[in-house]
């Protein structure tokens, strides 16, 4: 099972963190197969799936020619400067976060008899089990980043604020061309002038100095613009979620173009992106099998989790890798129980389990106060 989706950041996909829930009880613990409608006098709960979220960070930079490109080196001795307007896009950096989800396949419930002490239960906001006599706070993923322009040169409409009337009035593009170079010879020079205190209007206030000079710098470095052209660059962020059912050595994710960005998967105008994963470890396999024993009403009253095994994740293309991890995943691994008797009168044992495999994270038993 893979679901796989994109989401540009101007229009962001969100995961839902909601509260997390908690439940107290005082009596047996019994566990079985959670059925729906069932166990309403009980808790049920989920062991998860191991997902993973790629996070791609893209920059989209955008050149624009200037109006005098053709007189660039003739008036300012500027050479290879755009002579077309271009888009490209670039992939900068891919970030991996794996999460769990609930796995529609091991749902349990808690059942509540007898005249023993049932744990207080822990869970999710989708109804992981977080934590057993002990407080477990849910971990939401990374917020996504939002689109922001990181290099931004002057718009064209502006440049004309700094032009003189003869600049405007000229008769040709070449003679205005012209008068603007003069106007930035002339700028550099009155700088250099204010720098030396060699200007008639050189002020004495470091702060009003500092002032003109960036003043000068702006018009200077506008004016240029109608030479050299500007450069326009905006980061964006994409997300492909997947939810890994078995190793592979190359699964294709997604196709980048560098001339319109990450484009769809059968789009042939792109150049395809993989991910590998494999498993980093074998473990012994488990002693019971859930499905069966159930049935057969063998497995004692317990709690469920999971034993996940460690997996390496690499986002990668021909030329390049992307992004490499090594990480627990729940659905490569089996599941396990924990006896009913760590959770009887003479025991008070806290118990929290992560959430992103469902294995256990930590594990204390303690005589219960009285």
């Amino acid at each position: 099972m893979l679901s796989r989706f994109f989401n540009h950041t101007k229009r962001i996909f969100l995961t839902a963190i909601l509260s997390l829930g908690t439940f107290h009880a005082m009596a047996q613990t019994e566990i079985e197969k959670f059925v729906p409608g069932v166990t309403i006098d009980g808790i049920s709960y989920y062991l998860p799936r191991t997902a993973m979220r790629m996070v791609i960070t893209v920059e989209r930079k955008e050149v624009t020619p200037g109006e005098f490109c053709s007189y660039a080196f003739r008036y300012m001795r500027l050479q290879d400067v755009p002579v077309q307007s271009s888009v490209t896009w670039t992939v900068k950096d891919i970030d991996l976060h794996p999460y769990g989800i609930p796995d529609k396949d091991k749902a349990y419930s808690i059942k509540l008899k007898g005249r023993t002490v049932a744990p207080f239960v822990s869970l999710s906001s989708d109804g992981l089990l977080l934590g057993i006599n002990t407080e477990v706070a849910e971990t939401p993923l990374p917020p996504l980043p939002k689109s922001h322009v990181i290099e931004h040169d002057i718009k064209a409409a502006d440049v004309r604020k700094f032009m003189t009337r003869d600049m405007l009035q000229a008769g040709s593009t070449a003679k205005m061309a012209e008068l603007v170079a003069k106007e930035i010879y002339d700028i550099r020079e009155s700088r250099d002038a204010l720098i030396r205190g060699e200007a008639d209007n050189t002020p004495k206030d470091g702060a009003q100095l500092k002032l003109m000079l960036d003043n000068l710098d702006n018009q200077q470095r506008t004016l240029t613009t109608l030479f050299a052209g500007t450069t326009n660059i905006q980061q964006h962020y994409y997300v492909v979620d997947i939810v890994p059912a078995e190793e592979t050595e190359k699964l294709l994710l997604f196709r980048f173009s560098k001339w319109n960005g990450i484009v769809d998967a059968d789009d042939m105008s792109g150049v395809p992106f993989y991910i590998s994963i494999k498993r980093t470890e074998e473990l012994p396999q488990p002693t019971f099998n859930p499905e069966v024993d159930i049935k057969k009403g063998k497995l004692p009253r317990a709690i469920f989790y999971n034993v996940p095994v460690r997996t390496m994740f690499k986002v990668f293309n021909a030329e390049n890798t992307f992004a490499e991890l090594e990480t627990s995943v729940a659905q490569f691994g089996y599941e396990e129980i924990l006896s009913n008797v760590l959770f009887d009168k003479r025991q008070d044992t806290k118990i929290s389990f992560y959430q992103t495999t469902g294995g256990i994270k930590n594990i204390q038993a303690a005589q219960p106060q009285k």
